[in-house]
């Protein structure tokens, strides 16, 4: 059977996540109803390379599906793309890949960008796609004590109390802040993250930025290994996954 890879973008708002759950639609759901629509009712599981919480975006998750035909690359795209409809979600790409290839277990890094809006006025185009936080933040202490964060860590004060990864030890190869007008946008790369990590190291950073800790509580936070330690765990409708190296 053919494997295909490809490249999708959705907004999370409607959905419970990325991975198929009872207690609602999620994406998975719907992308696999897409492909049995065109794969001749047979259904087939599409494999996600970052199983994004309920709410939270993609501008370029990366999945694998086995179909029972080849297709035109182009073809495949549109197809799905017709079957979507009206959700928000598009595929962006599909190519052919061999049958080792798996969007989770072959990926080597993802890039994820958190959005803080910072401004005193509410939101209205932006409402539901970033985190609306009306004080005063200062990115460039956000950045600097974001800088601690970056290596080899434990980062049990920065996962979910239910996470289910076998280990709390993850590398962050980049953790960026930088403002562009009223926006503040958290930029990190990985090749793995934990359940929540990045929320929650967004919230942390907002309180850096407000003042509230110094450079040395986030430092202190990290080395404690104590979720209760985390500053807070930032709304899911201000990430993003961005995108997936292999």
């Amino acid at each position: 059977m053919p494997r295909f890879a490809l490249t999708i973008e959705y907004d999370g708002a409607p959905f419970v996540g990325w991975q198929r759950q009872a207690n609602g639609v999620s994406v998975q759901q719907r992308l696999e109803e897409a492909v049995a629509a065109i794969n001749g009712g047979a259904r087939a599981i599409v494999h996600g390379a970052g199983r994004t919480d309920a709410g939270v975006h993609a501008l370029g998750q990366v999945a694998h599906v086995d179909l029972v035909r080849n297709w035109r690359a182009d073809r495949l795209r549109d197809a799905l793309n017709a079957h979507l409809k009206p959700d928000p979600i598009a595929a962006l790409s599909a190519r052919r890949v061999g049958e080792d290839f798996e969007a989770r277990f072959s990926a080597i890094r993802r890039h994820y960008c958190y959005i803080i809006d910072n401004r005193r006025a509410p939101l209205a185009l932006a409402l539901g796609r970033a985190w609306h936080v009306k004080r005063p933040l200062d990115a460039e202490a956000m950045h600097a004590a974001a800088q601690a964060l970056v290596g080899r860590f434990d980062f049990t004060t920065f996962r979910a109390s239910e996470c289910q990864a076998n280990s709390p030890i993850r590398t962050l190869e980049r953790l960026d802040v930088r403002r562009e007008g009223e926006r503040i946008e958290i930029e990190t790369c990985a090749r793995s993250f934990l359940h929540n990590q990045v929320r929650s190291i967004a919230g942390s950073l907002e309180h850096v930025g407000s003042g509230k800790w110094r450079a040395e509580d986030l430092v202190a936070a990290l080395h404690a290994k104590d979720r209760a330690r985390c500053g807070q765990v930032a709304p899911p409708h201000g990430l993003y996954l961005v995108a997936v190296d292999y």
